[in-house]
C-alpha cells in the first residue's frame, strides 16, 4: 500500500509539472519588447508603401522599382542571418542591437534621399532596414522557443505576433499616406522623407528600452564544458542552465565523441519520417505564400489605385484604404486568440487559407466583369488580408508542436527564409502587376494556393497537433 500511495504521489507530481511546463511563458517584460520589435519593424516597413512610387518616380524611378524598393528589404534580412545565426549562441539580445542600430541607419538613408537627390539611396536605405528586418525571424523563434514556451502557449503567441503584424499593415501604410498628404514643404523633413525620420527617432528611443528592460534566457551552454568535453572525448549532452531537461536546448544537443560532426548531422536528420518532411514543405510553401499575396497586394493597390479610372487614387486615398482593409479585420485577429487555445492549428490554416481564396476569386470576377470600383475592391482586400494574416500563424507553431524541441532552431530559420522569399517576390510581383495585366497577376496568385490546397489535403492527418 506504501509503495502504491508513493508511485500515485510520483505520477501526481510529474503530471502537474508536465502541465506547468506545457503552459510556461518567458518573462513578461521581455516577451512585451520582443512583441514590441515585430510590431515596431512591421510598422516601418509598411510606412513607405503608400508613397514610395511617388517618391521612387520623383527621383526618377518607376512602379517596378518602387516594388523593389518595397521588397529589397526581405533579401537582406535573409542574408544577414547567417552571420547572426552563427554568432548568436541561441540567444536574443546581440540580434535585437543590430536591429536597432540598422534600423535608425536604414531610415535616415532613407530620408536624405531626397535632400543628395540620389535614388538608389532609396535602396540603400531599405537594405540596411532589411538588415534590421533578421529580427523577424528571432521573433518567431523566441515565441516558440521550447526553453521558455510551453507546448500549448506557442500558437498564441504566434497570434499576438499576427496582431502587431495587422496593426503594422494597418497603420504603417495610413501614417505614410497621411505624412505624405501633410506635405511639410522643406526640403529635409517633408511628405517623402518624414516616414524615415520618424521611424529612426522612434528606434532611437526603443533602443534605449532595449538595453534596459531586455533579459536574455539563461544560457545553454558554455565554452568551457564545450572544450572540456572536447578535450575528454567523453560523449556528453550539456544541459540547459534554466532546468534539468536537456530538451530545453535551442540548438541540437551537442554530443561529442570521435564521430564526425556531419554524421551526427545526418543522423538526425534521417530521423525524421516521411510525412514530417511532407509538413515541413507544406508550412515553408504556406508561410511564403501568404506573404507573397499579403506583400503584392500591399505594393500593388497604390500602384493599381491610382491607375484605375474609376480610382485614381493618391497616396493618401491609397494609404487609407490599405489601413482601413487591416483596422476591420483586426477584431477577427484579436478573437483569433481565444480560438487558438481550442482549435487544432490546420483548421486555423484551412479557415484562413479559404478566405482569403475567396477575396481573390471576387477580386478575380470584379476584373473581368469590369465592377472594380471602392466597395467591391475593399471586400476582396478585407478578405484577402484577414484570411491570409490568419494563416500565418500556425506555419511555425505547428512546427515546433509536432518536431523535436531541438529542431526549433532549424524550422524557424526554413519558416522566416520562406517568408522572405515571399515578401521580396511579392512586392516585385504587386509592384509589375499593372504591367503585366491584373488578370495574370489575380490568376497566378489562385494557382498558388491551389498548389497549397493539394498540399494540405494530402497531409491533413499528419498536420495534427496540440492546441493552444
Amino acid at each position: 500500500m506504501a509503495l502504491k500511495w508513493l508511485l500515485d504521489n510520483i505520477h501526481s507530481f510529474s503530471s502537474r509539472h508536465e502541465m506547468s511546463d506545457d503552459f510556461k511563458l518567458p518573462d513578461a517584460a521581455s516577451l512585451t519588447i520582443i512583441l514590441a520589435t515585430n510590431l515596431l519593424h512591421q510598422l516601418s516597413y509598411f510606412i513607405v508603401v503608400s508613397s514610395s512610387n511617388e517618391y521612387g518616380e520623383y527621383l526618377g524611378g518607376t512602379a517596378t522599382f518602387s516594388g523593389i524598393v518595397i521588397g529589397i528589404p526581405a533579401v537582406f534580412a535573409g542574408l544577414a542571418l547567417i552571420p547572426l545565426t552563427r554568432y548568436d549562441k541561441g540567444m536574443y539580445k546581440m540580434p535585437l542591437h543590430v536591429s536597432c542600430c540598422f534600423a535608425i541607419l536604414g531610415n535616415i538613408s532613407y530620408a536624405l534621399a531626397y535632400r543628395v537627390n540620389f535614388l538608389y539611396l532609396i535602396l540603400i536605405g531599405r537594405c540596411l532596414n532589411g538588415v534590421a528586418f533578421s529580427m523577424f525571424m528571432y521573433c518567431k523563434r523566441y515565441c516558440t522557443d521550447p526553453r521558455i514556451v510551453g507546448i500549448r502557449r506557442r500558437t498564441t503567441l504566434a497570434s499576438w505576433l499576427v496582431i502587431c503584424q495587422g496593426v503594422g499593415m494597418s497603420l504603417g501604410p495610413f501614417l505614410g499616406g497621411l505624412l505624405y498628404n501633410i506635405g511639410f514643404s522643406n526640403s529635409l523633413f517633408n511628405g517623402y522623407t518624414s516616414p524615415g525620420w520618424i521611424m529612426a527617432g522612434v528606434y532611437i528611443g526603443f533602443w534605449a528600452l532595449v538595453t534596459t528592460f531586455f533579459k536574455d534566457i539563461p544560457q545553454s551552454r558554455t565554452i568551457l564544458e564545450l572544450q572540456s568535453a572536447t578535450d575528454s572525448n567523453v560523449p556528453i549532452v550539456i544541459i540547459d542552465a534554466a532546468g534539468p531537461d536537456p530538451n530545453f536546448s535551442l540548438a541540437p544537443p551537442v554530443t561529442h565523441s570521435s564521430s564526425p560532426i556531419d554524421e551526427s548531422y545526418r543522423a538526425r536528420f534521417s530521423l525524421i519520417t516521411r510525412s514530417q518532411w511532407g509538413v515541413i514543405a507544406c508550412m515553408c510553401w504556406f508561410s511564403m505564400l501568404c506573404f507573397f499575396i499579403l506583400g503584392s497586394w500591399e505594393a500593388n493597390l497604390p500602384v493599381f489605385g491610382a491607375a484605375a479610372a474609376s480610382l485614381r487614387w493618391s497616396p493618401f486615398t491609397a494609404g487609407n484604404f490599405i489601413a482601413l482593409g487591416g483596422i476591420t479585420s483586426f477584431p477577427f485577429l484579436l478573437a483569433n486568440l481565444l480560438v487558438a487555445r481550442r482549435t487544432q492549428d490546420r483548421k486555423l490554416l484551412a479557415v484562413g487559407s479559404t478566405l482569403g481564396l475567396a477575396g481573390l476569386v471576387i477580386f478575380l470576377s470584379i476584373l473581368c466583369t469590369d465592377k472594380v470600383n471602392y466597395g467591391s475592391l475593399f471586400v476582396c482586400w478585407w478578405t484577402v488580408a484577414l484570411g491570409f494574416n490568419l494563416a500565418t500563424t500556425v506555419t511555425l507553431s505547428l512546427l515546433s508542436k509536432q518536431l523535436p524541441p531541438e529542431w526549433n532552431g532549424h524550422t524557424s530559420m526554413a519558416i522566416q527564409c520562406s517568408n522572405y522569399i515571399g515578401r521580396v517576390t511579392g512586392a516585385i510581383w504587386g509592384g509589375s502587376g499593372v504591367s503585366v495585366g491584373m488578370l495574370n497577376f489575380a490568376g497566378l496568385e489562385i494557382a498558388m494556393v491551389g498548389i497549397g490546397a493539394i498540399l494540405f489535403t494530402a497531409l491533413w492527418r499528419d498536420l495534427k497537433t496540440k492546441t493552444g
